[in-house]
């Protein structure tokens, strides 16, 4: 029987690729028509690169469309304090690059990926997909990756929203190299500390030395508490409309901000959202939600795509060794809960 994805971002294409290369009957529909081009700049650690490992990701592809990250720095904390902290085996990525790589992988197995495919509607009982032009897909399993405005999640738990998170976040890359005082190879987080586990603003960036492979610019993102901007707003702004709030988010760092922003001609803004499990549904067939559509987190965490390729390794396991979907992904659930109790713990020990 076929698996029908719905969503083509990180979790559903990779989940789609693994099970093709498997021989595993799957198909993709994707509301977008072709891969992604833009976005934001993530980094995966470890974990992350053994889950694609795992799903049989290539490794060579993924190191030439990223970059190595020696560790963190983290600036803000007091002198003296635990200020950096090592990788573990983390590179960044843009998601751009990421999402070729992924769609490579899918491809060369000749999955079913259906791009400008817009489903409308999706039947709770049954599974059955709507597009415009009606029926797109019978009554089946679906995996719902389609991402923190899930139509899934919505005819399923119509109550279980995209909470705002009390932050908005806003990423750019300069648009070529500019002369840092700081480190390269690290991701250096400079910011305003709040009486809670969440700085009240945070700049981050990283930048690496010139190579043939690398030119040397630099990827930067803000987080800064406010009130949520308007859908409206959501998406790619002159970097004149911002400079002035992103070089607040650390007074202290305002020359060292500025040098980048100088460089930057975009940003891109949105609202920080969370997707709690608190009254979830448990997972049941024949839907069955995986990565944004089921538990998006903040970006302040920096785990929403390491969380997407570990729900594709367990829903790929269940599917192709006869175990049940909604018990991989209630597992999943429960590791998501531990592993961010832990790094909640481990923030606060390096504040303290």
């Amino acid at each position: 029987m076929v698996t029908t994805i719905l969503g083509g971002g990180i979790a559903g294409i990779a989940l789609a690729g693994a099970l093709a290369h498997h021989r595993h009957p799957v198909t993709v529909f994707e509301r977008q028509p072709a891969p992604a081009t833009t976005g934001a700049f993530m980094s995966l650690d470890g974990v992350a690169h053994r889950a694609l490992d795992a799903l049989g990701v290539p490794a060579e592809a993924l190191r030439a469309a990223s970059a190595a990250c020696s560790g963190f720095r983290f600036h803000y904390l007091p002198e003296g304090g635990n200020r950096i902290v090592p990788s573990h085996g983390h590179r960044l990525y843009q998601r751009a690059d990421l999402m070729r790589v992924l769609t490579d992988f899918a491809s060369a197995a000749d999955a079913d990926i259906r791009y400008d495919a817009a489903v409308t509607d999706i039947d709770p009982e049954t599974g059955a997909l709507t597009g415009g032009t009606g029926e797109v897909s019978g009554p089946g399993l679906v995996i719902a990756a389609d991402g923190i405005d899930s139509l899934a999640r919505a005819r399923l738990e119509p109550d279980r929203d995209a909470v705002y998170a009390g932050q908005i976040v806003l990423y750019g890359n300069t648009t070529g190299p500019v002369a840092l005082p700081t480190e390269p190879d690290l991701l250096h987080f400079h910011g305003v500390l709040s009486d809670g586990p969440i700085p009240r603003s945070t700049f981050g960036h990283m930048w690496t030395e010139p190579t043939d492979s690398a030119d040397g610019t630099v990827s930067w993102f803000a987080r800064l508490t406010r009130d949520p901007i308007s859908q409206g707003d959501i998406g790619f702004h002159p970097i004149s409309e911002w400079a002035d709030a992103i070089r607040d988010a650390d007074p202290t760092a305002a020359d060292l901000i500025g040098a980048m922003l100088d460089a930057t001609d975009t940003v891109h803004v949105s609202n920080c959202r969370n997707v709690e499990f608190v009254d979830a549904r448990p997972p049941a067939e024949p839907i069955i939600l995986a990565g944004d559509a089921d538990h998006a987190i903040s970006p302040v965490a920096a785990r929403g795509a390491r969380e997407a390729i570990e729900d594709a390794l367990a829903l790929y396991t269940a599917l192709t060794t006869g175990g049940p979907p909604a018990e991989a992904m209630a597992a999943r659930r429960a590791a998501i809960t531990n592993d961010r109790a832990q790094q909640v713990r481990v923030y606060t020990r390096a504040r303290a």
